[in-house]
């Protein structure tokens, strides 16, 4: 097979970012952490998976320990793919109260966050600190260009957006499917060169 040489030099060498292990980012601004998830932590998520808003913006169900064990092994193993670096967010007693994730859109650089709210952590500004945290670490590994989506009806999420500093970019007009249709999905972005 004949390489096709690039007229670019990629931003971010994935092979550099998970010859290590993945690290433990702390959050300072709400006292908590952003660590590796764990196999222990498959109950906690079962149980925020029975939110309706987590079911409904995330279109997924989790009906048992194994499907909850699954999807945590999931994220733990996006950092040895090299396709996501995916985190727990903690408080000081290790209780679930979020989840962030920085994934691979394109390697030479632009990078995809997702993330979500334990229901009883809402409200106390954990997520926009945690996504903050988790963006600059992104930043720092290479990526150029950070961006997320949610739908135009998850207020929240907008909000929480924002706060982290994502700009609005753009709507995609029926860009995702959820439970009860296709949704426009809002596009927010952060620049590496604007933070």
């Amino acid at each position: 097979m004949v390489a096709v040489p690039s007229l670019t030099r990629p931003e971010l060498t994935l092979e550099t970012l998970a010859a290590g292990d993945q690290p433990t980012l702390a959050v300072p601004a709400v006292g908590a952490v952003l660590r590796p998830w764990r196999s222990g932590d498959a109950a906690a998520v079962r149980a925020v998976y029975t939110d309706p808003a987590i079911r409904r913006w995330h279109a997924q169900a989790l009906d048992s320990d194994d499907e909850a064990r699954e999807l945590v092994e999931r994220w733990r193993a996006g950092w040895s793919r090299l396709c996501e670096a995916s985190w727990a967010l903690v408080d000081g007693s290790d209780t679930v109260l979020g989840r962030v994730a920085v994934k691979v859109a394109d390697p030479d650089g632009v990078g995809e966050l997702a993330y979500w709210t334990a229901p009883a952590a809402r409200g106390r500004g954990l997520c926009p600190a945690a996504v903050d945290v988790a963006a600059r670490w992104g930043f720092d590994v290479g990526f150029h260009r950070l961006q997320l989506v949610h739908s135009v009806e998850n207020p929240a999420s907008c909000r929480a957006a924002q706060k982290a500093g994502f700009e609005p970019e753009a709507v995609r007009k029926e860009s995702v499917l959820h439970a009860d249709g296709w949704h426009d999905m809002h596009v927010h972005a952060r620049i590496a060169s604007r933070i």
